[in-house]
């Protein structure tokens, strides 16, 4: 569910336009403007200010942006413009080959919670926009077990309804049991096999047959047989199959905990659920930390950057 508040009198995307070259002309930029509107309208909404403004200035909307802002409220809005397979496989791009930083755990976080769809979407995207396959990247900047669950998460369709065959779920279940706990070592081919291949309510009522047979958790189990980002990949998988809403918040309040604040996972994921799940976070955020996600967010940013967070986080009730 979307956190994302649309007003209900909406002026026309060429209205909006016009709005936002006038809050650039002049010296500086009036960047509450900005965040008024770009924060309030929706990813068709922006994708058609984004039409008008640059058939009206003869400019990417984005350009102008860039040129305008700084720091991390131009990141946050930046990536916020873009349609989601644009932001994704941007996102994804910049985590594979800088070029500030590689950063494998975020271009994981990205692939493994997405559904097959989503991926197959920003894999086309990601091929225009850079000339690059992802495949050929993951292959360049990932290794072993990490890599090999990657290569097949991306490369392989995923039912995503709700159906689910108990049977298959309870040979699953012991497969994992018999690559992992039961044995001295771990068949990580077997462990790819199912978290790459079946769909996340499959994944989920497996989850729960193992516990149901093994008196242990499934995330446990993988946590115990695996480690670094082939763990965090799987664990991933896992948890957006049975709660995303949790995982996210759990992400969230790590990148605000202790010194410093990770800003580049905070906009990260806030921007990339917003128009989602962020509801869904907020309320799993509130309910396991004590505190609204926006209070929290208000309390380790400042300025621009903590109000355009803040419009697109939403009122917390």
């Amino acid at each position: 569910m979307s956190s994302l508040t649309v007003p209900p009198a909406l002026s026309s995307p060429r209205d909006d336009a016009i709005l936002l070259h006038k809050a650039f002309k002049g010296f500086g930029c009036d960047k509450n403007t900005v965040i008024n509107i770009l924060a309030h309208r929706d990813s068709t909404q922006r994708a058609y200010i984004k039409h008008e403004y640059r058939t009206m200035y003869h400019e990417d909307l984005n350009h102008r942006l860039s040129s305008e802002l700084t720091g991390n409220t131009k990141k946050a809005l930046l990536l916020w413009t873009h349609d989601p397979p644009t932001r994704d496989a941007t996102i994804v791009r910049e985590a594979l080959t800088g070029p500030n930083i590689i950063d494998l755990r975020a271009a994981t976080e990205v692939i493994c919670s997405r559904t097959s769809t989503q991926i197959m979407q920003f894999k086309q995207v990601y091929f225009q926009m850079f000339g690059s396959y992802l495949e050929h990247d993951i292959e360049l900047q990932a290794s072993g077990d990490h890599k090999n669950l990657l290569l097949a998460y991306v490369a392989t369709p995923r039912y995503e309804g709700l159906d689910f065959d108990r049977y298959m779920v309870d040979k699953d279940a012991k497969a994992l049991y018999k690559a992992g706990e039961k044995r001295l070592g771990t068949d990580e081919r077997k462990f790819i096999e199912i978290f790459s291949g079946r769909s996340s309510v499959h994944l989920n009522a497996v989850s729960a047959a193992y516990h149901n047979m093994y008196g242990t958790s499934l995330k446990k189990a993988v946590k115990k047989e695996t480690s670094g980002l082939f763990e965090h990949g799987l664990v991933t998988i896992l948890q957006c199959a049975e709660h995303p809403g949790r995982y996210f918040a759990k992400v969230l309040h790590k990148s605000m905990k202790g010194l410093g604040t990770d800003d580049s996972t905070l906009v990260r994921v806030i921007v990339s659920r917003a128009e989602i799940d962020l509801q869904y976070i907020k309320a799993e955020y509130q309910k396991k930390y004590g505190k609204s996600l926006g209070d929290a967010v208000k309390s380790e940013t400042s300025g621009n950057y903590r109000g355009f967070l803040l419009a697109i986080i939403g009122p917390s009730h």
